[in-house]
């Protein structure tokens, strides 16, 4: 059977080894999309909604879904202070010289919004439009310590039934929305097989970098970086249980941006998963209708 996708082994500016999935042909007439998963994430994150973006009748793309350093397939750092958003910036920059993108919609979960927010900055040219999942230039302390908890706590799982039974456990209430399935693939996105039993796909030294943050103070806004990105059209999707983006930035995102939409998830926190629902069919109606603008 043919996989949906290829693997794109590329060089950070450093040296290191990373990883990509493609999904779709280059001749697709649209701009591709770049799809950047949250801060312990990897490219699993975003294959229903690649397969959706790359295989529609209509319009498909080319999507390119990234691994960043010490996550995926992607080499782990032996620095451990590279797992930043500086570092992870300049990484997806040379991976879009390898897969050859000059331009494209980029949709960012979480940690992915903020390598977004750097990308404004150093490299603006690549952005076709914004999607950011459940991020922003507000980062509530309470979501970050909620993150950070469960990642140092997370027990191991001894096979993945116990997996699913883990993530549930820890995030059901912030998700009634998500069925059965949404759960298997929501587990099968975090975990990768080792010697017959699921462990996280990271680098677990990925954790040393969330001890430098003082969650007994305010964590300081990036205001001033999201309006770098005011030139680009921009949704934001929020989910209604989100602890780590809450209601008031995203409104105030949408009154400093001249061209933000916002959208609402019911029944799902931080962050949404991009496959459910008709958020599908949302973010490609946004690419489309961006692209017939010009």
């Amino acid at each position: 059977m043919t996989s949906p996708f290829s693997d794109l082994f590329y060089s950070a500016p450093d040296g290191l080894k990373l990883h990509a999935r493609i999904y779709g042909d280059t001749i697709h007439s649209g701009l591709p999309v770049v799809c950047l998963p949250g801060l312990s994430r990897n490219a699993r994150d975003f294959h229903e909604l690649a397969l959706n973006l790359s295989k529609r009748t209509e319009r498909p793309r080319r999507v390119i879904v990234f691994d960043y350093r010490g996550r995926g397939l992607s080499s782990y750092d032996r620095n451990w202070r590279n797992y930043n958003v500086v570092v992870e910036a300049d990484d997806v920059i040379a991976g879009l010289i390898a897969a050859g993108v000059e331009k494209a919609h980029f949709i960012g979960t979480s940690r992915g919004g903020l390598i977004i927010h750097r990308l404004g900055v150093v490299r603006p040219t690549v952005f076709g439009s914004i999607v950011l999942n459940d991020i922003g230039p507000v980062i509530e302390g309470e979501g970050l310590a909620q993150i950070r908890s469960y990642l140092e706590r997370a027990p191991r799982p001894a096979d993945m039934a116990a997996a699913v039974a883990i993530q549930r456990a820890a995030h059901g209430a912030a998700f009634p929305a998500l069925t059965e399935a949404d759960w298997q693939r929501f587990a099968g996105a975090i975990y990768r097989e080792e010697k017959g039993r699921p462990v996280a796909d990271f680098d677990p030294a990925l954790l040393k970098t969330l001890k430098q943050f003082d969650l007994d103070k305010p964590i300081p806004a990036i205001w001033h970086l999201f309006e770098a990105l005011a030139g680009f059209p921009m949704l934001v999707i929020r989910g209604a249980n989100s602890k780590l983006l809450s209601a008031a930035p995203l409104a105030e995102m949408a009154h400093r941006h001249p061209d933000c939409r916002t959208i609402t998830v019911e029944g799902q926190g931080h962050a949404p998963l991009l496959e459910t629902g008709d958020l599908p069919a949302v973010i490609a109606g946004f690419c489309d209708e961006i692209e017939d603008r010009e």
